[in-house]
């Protein structure tokens, strides 16, 4: 259902800005146990909108390493991070 993913991407988005802004690694893992409670569906979609804005910024934060300081300065992190 769409409106499901647009209100989990929305509600990651808000999330994961109010964590960078506070320092509060745990809020997503709230949030995510708040609207599990009622709705298995929303709270998959959430989880999945934060892993794939996580896993983004990550490509872009390198692409702008290696933008600014080329290749050798690029280092991905281990492939089971998340």
């Amino acid at each position: 259902m769409a409106l499901v993913e647009t209100l989990a991407d929305a509600l990651a988005k808000e999330a994961l800005a109010a964590m960078e802004k506070t320092g509060d690694e745990k809020l997503t893992d709230d949030i995510s146990k708040a609207i599990g409670a009622s709705s298995p569906t929303m709270q998959e979609a959430f989880l999945t909108a934060v892993r794939v804005r996580r896993a983004e910024k990550r490509g872009r934060d390198l692409l702008e390493d290696f933008n600014a300081h080329g290749r050798k300065s690029v280092k991905s992190e281990p492939s089971g991070a998340a």
